[in-house]
């Protein structure tokens, strides 16, 4: 579009082109690359290039996966806030390794020396430092987030797929709604997983207990601090975030697995288009189904084992 922008004669020819492969070409340098000189032309010195380098790789990567949504209209620019995750390249980390007297795993993050605490649920996260340790998994580019004066690793893995016979003749029919989060057949074998007392009812259960306390703290006496009065409600804060996101991650795992156990290697999400349009339209199934995280955690874990998902 920036053509329409141009007031020049006729006699002046261009192209929207790298200068360097024709020789009408008006740009200097890639899309990537013109990107990239930005941010570094504003925070270099301030802010490591690879951060700067993984930062316009993230974005690049995001945008290019919307932008026909932006071009046809269908949505608009997302919004960053400050507190947004860093990214950071593996190869910014070394020296990676358990130290006994410690008790952790300890590593450098650009030349910063760091400490892992892996809290209660340590089970899972030490086998996969210890696998990395080892070499056996591979640490792709991560992030780290400042929250409430903490410093949280939020690292992705490489997995090599896990080996499994599955036959493409073998379809499994998958429905997602409020009644049962997910209904899968295969073949006159039928699974239901979860179910609405299980999801819904304890997620509207949070949401009216954060409520009562909002409008409780009208009648709080003053004195002892901001802090002392917020306490109750803080602890329910992020409640139902971490509530629904362990369930969906619970149930797409379970429909992976029973697909698994039953060789089917293909996946058909039946009737989304229609309950997507009614999840447009009503706002409470908008608000409390959170349908579209949970196709986005079956679409991950099917491609992680093979599974071809269809979604009709």
């Amino acid at each position: 579009m920036i053509k329409d922008f141009f007031y020049l004669s006729e006699g002046i020819k261009y192209k929207l082109a790298d200068e360097k492969k024709d020789e009408m070409g008006i740009f200097q340098r890639s899309h990537q690359n013109t990107t990239y000189r930005l941010v570094c032309d504003k925070f270099k010195g301030e802010v490591p290039t690879d951060v700067l380098d993984s930062l316009n790789n993230m974005l690049r990567s995001g945008f290019s996966k919307t932008k026909k949504d932006y071009w046809e209209g269908n949505c608009s620019l997302k919004n960053f806030r400050r507190d947004i995750p860093i990214p950071f390249p593996p190869d910014a980390m070394s020296r990676i390794n358990f130290q006994k007297e410690k008790g952790a795993f300890c590593f450098r993050l650009f030349s910063i020396p760091f400490k892992t605490y892996l809290g209660k649920d340590f089970i899972d996260k030490k086998i996969l430092l210890e696998q990395l340790e080892k070499g056996e998994v591979k640490l792709c580019t991560s992030q780290i987030q400042l929250k409430s004066g903490k410093i949280y690793w939020l690292a992705v893995f490489e997995f090599k797929k896990e080996p499994k016979e599955l036959r493409a003749d073998v379809i499994a029919e998958a429905s997602l709604s409020l009644e049962n989060p997910i209904v899968v057949k295969i073949n006159k074998e039928r699974f239901f997983i979860g179910t609405k007392e299980e999801f819904l009812y304890r997620r509207l259960a949070i949401q009216a207990s954060r409520n009562r306390i909002m409008k409780g703290l009208g009648s709080v006496n003053g004195g002892r601090g901001r802090n002392k009065k917020l306490k109750a409600l803080d602890k329910l804060n992020d409640a139902e975030k971490n509530f629904v996101q362990n369930r969906l991650h619970e149930y797409s795992k379970m429909l992976i697995d029973f697909c698994l156990d039953k060789n089917a290697g293909t996946l058909i999400l039946l009737n989304q288009e229609e309950k997507s349009e009614m999840a447009k339209n009503e706002e409470f199934v908008l608000r409390n189904w959170s349908y579209y995280d949970l196709i986005t955690k079956i679409k991950y874990k099917a491609e992680k084992v093979g599974i071809e998902l269809i979604v009709d």
